[in-house]
């Protein structure tokens, strides 16, 4: 394969599907990791040179970036698979339309959240009470964002879009010069700036991938037009994309709140589970990225397969993500369960905390192989145009099941020694959802009504 043929949008109809899925995943995954090595590396820079407070303010905006940009991030799931499925069905009109409307609907998010961000960040900021010592920090930090927001905006469509196209490899290019020019421009501008240069790192790296993805789909005149002309709002077309992606970013928003909700009950446990659900939730953040990544690969082969009209292949991709999936969740599951005091001694010394995060992540472990089946089965229903159902099985697994089991097993395991519950009951939980939403997953996949989408595939194939 040459050079050029690694960087172009790839094909998922033809080949083997765990080969194509695969290709595709990999350099996905790798793009995962890196992200979330910057995002840690942003931390680590902001609280070394500027101190804990500035790393408290940060981690405070968080919560609110994430709710605000939710629906966006979803929306462009939902960009992602309509521009498989049009690429899949050699559909060059709706391709072009398809790109074209995510552009326009990329600007008019960017011009709604620069006006609106700036203007509520500090109310929502007094209304989490965040303390008055890093206030201010925090809102610098959301209004750079939100005036750069277009960047983020962008960034993440257009490479959605690329990712839509098959073309999993150029977006990891994109992805890498996002992490390297962030942490550069973080080392340039925090010491100076302090809490308002890592928003300020951000967005600029951002917009400059945004910039390269951008002139790397104009390349593409092969497949669609990309010009002016195109870039206009069709609103048959952004309504199909919003009605794809909204229930995602609906389920984004959901899982961001309701961590919030649960995180209340981890500020009363004392600063020893506070520090352990910190480590263990960073170990969790690299050990679920596979998942999710499946999760994504299989949505752009299904998209893809689904336009073409290869339904077979669809119920073949159900078969060879999910043996994939697994057997790499269950490697996962052994790292932890035998060498997670080492991995926590990484971020800690004291003896304690790495003894009680081992128990917890230990409690976890198996629960990655039930989410890898949730996050194939989910991808191969959004593929196929299906949000809602996932959309609601998130919500079975976070609202309705984790939040109220975490705070009944913290009731019930109250003591002398934990006052306020067990630590289990943070962990216990996850586990608990985690197996539930599977069960539910398997449940809905193999009898919903969304099989009707799939006219001509046979019943063995999504057994």
């Amino acid at each position: 394969m040459s050079i050029k043929e690694m960087f172009s949008a790839k094909d998922m109809t033809e080949g083997a599907p765990w080969k194509r899925i695969l290709e595709f995943s990999i350099p996905m995954l790798i793009g995962n990791i890196a992200q979330q090595l910057y995002n840690t590396a942003d931390s680590i820079i902001v609280g070394h040179y500027v101190g804990d407070n500035a790393l408290a303010a940060v981690g405070s905006a968080m919560p609110i970036l994430n709710l605000l940009l939710a629906l966006f991030v979803g929306i462009s799931t939902g960009a992602g698979i309509v521009v498989s499925q049009s690429y899949g069905a050699k559909d060059r009109k709706g391709l072009t339309e398809a790109i074209g409307n995510c552009i326009a609907l990329s600007v008019i998010a960017s011009i709604v959240i620069m006006i609106i961000g700036p203007i509520i960040s500090m109310p929502m900021l007094k209304m989490l009470g965040t303390p008055e010592s890093i206030i201010y920090w925090c809102d610098d930090y959301l209004k750079i964002y939100f005036w750069g927001i277009v960047g983020f905006f962008f960034y993440n469509m257009l490479s959605g879009v690329l990712r839509g196209l098959g073309d999993s490899l150029s977006a990891l290019g994109f992805l890498l010069i996002a992490a390297v020019l962030n942490v550069l421009l973080d080392l340039w501008f925090v010491r100076d700036m302090g809490v308002a240069g890592v928003a300020l790192a951000t967005v600029l790296s951002q917009g400059i991938s945004a910039v390269f993805c951008y002139i790397k789909l104009a390349k593409m005149s092969d497949s669609f037009d990309l010009n002016l002309k195109t870039m206009k709002l069709i609103p048959a077309v952004a309504g199909r994309i919003m009605k794809i992606g909204i229930p995602s970013g609906i389920t984004q928003a959901i899982m961001a709140t309701a961590g919030m909700v649960v995180l209340n009950l981890t500020n009363a446990m004392g600063e020893m589970v506070i520090a352990c659900n910190v480590i263990v939730m960073r170990v969790d953040g690299f050990a679920m990225m596979p998942n999710f990544t499946f999760g994504q690969a299989l949505s752009v082969y299904a998209g893809q397969n689904f336009g073409a009209g290869k339904y077979d292949r669809v119920g073949l991709g159900v078969r060879h993500g999910g043996m994939i999936a697994t057997n790499t969740s269950a490697v996962i599951t052994l790292i932890l369960m035998f060498f997670s005091p080492t991995l926590f001694s990484f971020f800690t010394d004291t003896p304690e905390l790495i003894d009680l995060a081992t128990r917890m992540i230990r409690i976890m472990a198996v629960g990655y192989i039930c989410m890898s089946l949730t996050q194939v089965l989910g991808g191969i229903m959004r593929g196929c145009g299906e949000t809602v159902v996932p959309m609601w099985i998130s919500i079975a697994q976070t609202i309705i099941i984790r939040v109220p089991v975490a705070y009944l097993i913290a009731y019930l395991t109250r003591s002398p020694e934990f006052p306020h519950g067990n630590p289990i009951a943070l962990f216990g939980s996850l586990m608990i959802s985690w197996t539930l939403g599977m069960v539910i997953s398997i449940v809905a996949f193999k009898k919903g009504k969304w099989r009707d989408k799939l006219p001509s595939i046979r019943a063995d194939h999504l057994k």
